[in-house]
């Protein structure tokens, strides 16, 4: 299968801290941001294939069963005897989520240009990637960088998620990949709080002109439960939060990411795909864990037109 929506980086298998607590009363599931965004992608319609590099065991073995049951073509993922394949858990308190990590020196962060299938790249119709790929070594950044000059050369779009963790990297060396990344990009999808960490503003309006001013030709700058904001040079839209009650928010801006991407691959004009996704977003909040409450359409109609 030659997917149209291909996305890049780290998967990680998931262990959710439950409600009550206690030492033991952890959930197994699947995390990374770009392969969330592929499954949320795949959920909804759209034909998505992810390449990484797994560890050969049980982790990466059940990162590829979950693959195969989501419908995401995984035909060119790369199984490293030498590496793991990346943990982290997800503990809950007052202050919200916090994440621990056993990804060094992960198959993926081990990931190399040469390692990239340009053949399968170039037939995609988007390339997605994120600043976690970018930030989980520099052989994995400089794969970042390889993947997008293959995609552009190709005419493939590039979409690009700051998606910022500065418990990989420096924050000045973030501002800088990053920086370097934006202009290449056809589509931008920062978060808010990353955003004002990677360009010093505060104001919406002025990290939306920063971004546009670097040559991102489009740019969804997402706000959490107060919407997002989307914009081009010639255009700027709110697109207004949506209520639920929320239980779990792991994994919504990558659902945010995927159902973007998925409708615009449906063909919808990006407004009616960021409302979209805003919605997707928000109903993927009402479960536990990253990849278990993403939505289908249908859940997403249902919810719009009840909404």
């Amino acid at each position: 299968m030659q997917p149209d929506l291909i996305a890049l980086g780290e998967p990680m298998i998931e262990f959710n801290q439950l409600s009550d607590g206690g030492a033991g009363n952890w959930r197994l599931g699947h995390g990374g941001d770009t392969s969330n965004s592929a499954i949320a992608a795949a959920r909804l319609g759209a034909k998505v294939g992810y390449l990484t590099a797994l560890g050969a065991d049980d982790f990466g073995d059940e990162l590829m069963r979950l693959w195969q049951a989501e419908g995401v073509d995984a035909s060119r993922v790369i199984r490293n005897p030498a590496a793991h394949t990346g943990i982290y858990f997800v503990a809950h308190g007052p202050q919200g989520h916090s994440f621990s990590y056993l990804r060094s020196g992960s198959a993926a962060s081990r990931m190399r240009p040469e390692d990239l299938p340009a053949d399968y790249i170039a037939g995609a119709r988007i390339l997605h990637v994120s600043g976690i790929s970018q930030a989980i070594s520099a052989s994995a950044c400089d794969t970042v960088f390889a993947a997008i000059e293959i995609a552009r050369r190709a005419g493939v779009q590039v979409s690009y998620d700051t998606n910022l963790r500065l418990k990989l990297w420096p924050l000045a060396r973030a501002r800088a990949i990053s920086a370097a990344t934006v202009p290449q990009c056809d589509i931008l999808l920062p978060g808010m709080e990353d955003a004002e960490a990677l360009t010093g503003l505060t104001d919406p309006d002025a990290i939306i002109d920063h971004y546009l001013s670097a040559g991102a030709r489009l740019v969804l700058l997402k706000m959490g439960k107060e919407g997002a904001i989307l914009a081009t040079p010639d255009s700027r839209d709110p697109v207004p939060g949506r209520v639920v009650q929320a239980v779990d928010a792991t994994g919504a801006g990558d659902t945010f990411d995927g159902a973007f991407l998925a409708r615009l691959l449906a063909g919808d004009p990006p407004l009616e795909a960021a409302r979209f996704a805003n919605a997707a977003a928000a109903l993927s909040t009402t479960g536990v864990g990253a990849v278990a409450p993403m939505p289908t359409e249908g859940a997403v109609r249902d919810f719009i037109r009840r909404s």
